[in-house]
Formats: structure tokens, C-alpha cells, sequence
């Protein structure tokens, strides 16, 4: 192979590669989805409300490490880019459709977040794949403590639910969870103390509301499975056509 730089690296053994290529190329890549492990709860300082979107302030320590304006950092679920940085945190906008989507709009002072930044390239697959494209929010109808585990019944949609299957993936407020019971109106999902204690589950109670995502492959199966509808073409045939041919 001829030639230099990353074009060469990347045919290259791992014991052959500069030192710094790893980091360059996470660096280069940036995040391209999350996956619903909470890095840390931060705390809304301040909310800028318009007529229909929003700039939230939140402070934070731990996802400000390697962030630069423009990077992405899921909060609470939603994937919000970072407009301006801090020593102790950083600012979002929060457009209209987000509003509506998600529970953001619902915030205050004071409120904790769950974040996360999105996965780097050399990163850890610790969850499931997570888009931070909210399909809706739920409401909790039930919590209850099982020994160590505690469990959650959040109510939602028709066109949610219909994408959430029993011990499949569902992200709740950002939290990559699996699906332990479904049913027509509801379901429910089983937590650890660690998890409930590590992120703001910890400050839910029933009739609360929580974003929900569910799992993209089984949004993209079902499109692919749809009959795909061909245009028709109009005929440049005509009985003059014919004529003049000699039919």
C-alpha cells in the first residue's frame, strides 16, 4: 500500500498504527447514537422559554469532559446539541417539535436530568441502540417494590406500545431498560436499586410523566415489509400512434 495518512492507517495492524490513532479517530467520527447509560444526573439552572421552544441551562460536571459546542448529549432521552459551554455546565435549545414530543416542556429550575453523551466511535455498546428521537412520552400508573427490584407500569399510546415487545429494549427517559410485561394499554419494566439510584427514576411517582423510545430495528423491519407502491408510467401509445405504424 502506497501513499500516507488515514487512508493507509486504517489497513494497517493495530501494533502498527500511531499511537494516537484511536483517539484521533473518535475525535474525527464524533458520537453517532447513544445507548441509554446514564452518565450522570444534572440539574436544570435556568429555562428561556419562547412562544413554543426553549434554551435550557443545565449544570453538570462529568459529561462536560472532551465536549465541544456542537456535540450532542442526550437529556432525559432527547438528543440535544450543546449551543454553549461552562466550567460547570452548558446550554441547549430545545426546538417546538421536541416540545411536543417529549416531557422537556414540563422542567423547572431545579428539576434533575439524566445525560449522556453519544457514543464515541472506540466506545462500549452498554445498552441498546438509542437515537434520542423520542416516539412519545408515557405516564406511570404504578410503582411497586419487589425485594431488590422495583417495579415500574407506564401507560402509553397505540402507536407507541405497538413497537414495545416483551423482553425487548425500551428507553425510558433515556434509561436503557428491558421490556418485562406488555399489554393492550401498558407496560412494565423491572429496575435495579443501582439504576434507581442513579438516575432520576429515583425522583418519579405515579402519575408522572416519562419520555419513550422504542426500539428503531422494529420501526425499520416494518417499513421494509411494506409493499412498495411503483408509479405508474403513462403509456406514450396513442391510436394515432397505431395508425400511422400500420395497426
Amino acid at each position: 500500500v502506497s501513499g500516507s495518512g488515514t487512508k493507509v492507517q486504517r489497513y494497517l495492524p493495530d501494533w502498527r498504527r500511531p499511537k494516537n490513532y484511536l483517539s484521533g479517530l473518535k475525535k474525527r467520527t464524533g458520537g453517532i447514537m447513544f445507548t441509554g447509560i446514564v452518565e450522570e444526573m444534572g440539574t436544570i439552572q435556568k429555562i428561556e422559554r419562547g412562544s413554543q421552544s426553549a434554551v435550557l441551562s443545565i449544570r453538570c460536571e462529568k459529561v462536560l469532559e472532551g465536549t465541544q459546542i456542537g456535540d450532542s448529549i442526550a437529556v432525559n432521552g432527547v438528543c440535544l446539541t450543546v449551543t454553549s459551554l461552562r466550567s460547570d455546565g452548558y446550554d441547549a435549545d430545545v426546538m417546538a417539535e421536541t416540545m411536543n414530543r417529549s416531557s422537556l416542556g414540563l422542567l423547572q429550575p431545579g428539576s434533575r436530568v439524566n445525560l449522556e453523551r453519544a457514543m464515541p466511535a472506540d466506545g462500549r455498546f452498554g445498552g441498546h441502540i438509542v437515537a434520542g428521537h423520542v416516539d412519545g412520552t408515557g405516564t406511570i400508573v404504578k410503582i411497586e417494590k419487589d425485594e431488590t427490584a422495583v417495579w415500574y407500569r407506564i401507560e402509553a399510546a397505540p402507536e407507541v406500545l405497538r413497537y414495545i415487545v416483551e423482553k425487548g429494549s425500551i428507553t425510558i427517559d433515556g434509561i436503557s431498560l428491558t421490556v418485562a410485561t406488555v399489554s393492550d394499554t401498558d407496560f412494565q419494566v423491572s429496575i435495579i436499586p443501582h439504576t434507581q439510584a442513579n438516575t432520576v427514576l429515583s425522583d418519579r411517582k405515579t402519575g408522572d410523566v416519562v419520555n419513550l423510545e422504542t426500539d428503531i430495528i422494529g420501526k425499520y423491519v416494518e417499513k421494509l415489509l411494506q409493499p412498495q407502491k411503483t408509479p405508474e408510467k403513462e403509456s406514450k401509445i396513442t391510436l394515432e400512434f397505431l395508425a400511422e405504424n400500420g395497426f
